[in-house]
């Protein structure tokens, strides 16, 4: 069965990677929109990960994608960089921060 948009969250702040955000204090947020929509922020400081449903007012990355294209990004059916380029993920602040991204977090099992 398909993971729901806030159990991949879950997932995601649960599946850290600590030797890629070492040292990142930075906000991620993530627009979701599709049949399971909704906003989710993680901010990751000292290593660590919090799960801030609903999101922030001011994130230093913010990526606008459908719930099922997040769902196959995350699950490694879609690559990230040919959802950002065929206009599947929209992207605003910190480029190189969203080029970091794909290693932050282990995928989820």
């Amino acid at each position: 069965m398909p993971m729901t948009t806030a159990e991949i969250f879950d997932a995601m702040v649960q599946n850290v990677n600590p030797s890629a955000a070492s040292g990142l204090n930075k906000t991620f947020q993530w627009n979701i929109t599709g049949d399971d929509p909704g906003v989710y922020a993680i901010k990751l400081e000292n290593g660590q990960a919090e799960l801030i449903k609903g999101g922030v007012e001011k994130p230093d990355l913010t990526l606008t994608v459908s719930d099922k294209d997040w769902a196959s990004i995350v699950e490694g059916k879609l690559d990230p960089t040919t959802a950002f380029m065929t206009g599947k993920i929209k992207i605003s602040g910190d480029m190189m921060l969203a080029m970091r991204l794909q290693n932050l977090f282990n995928r989820p099992r």
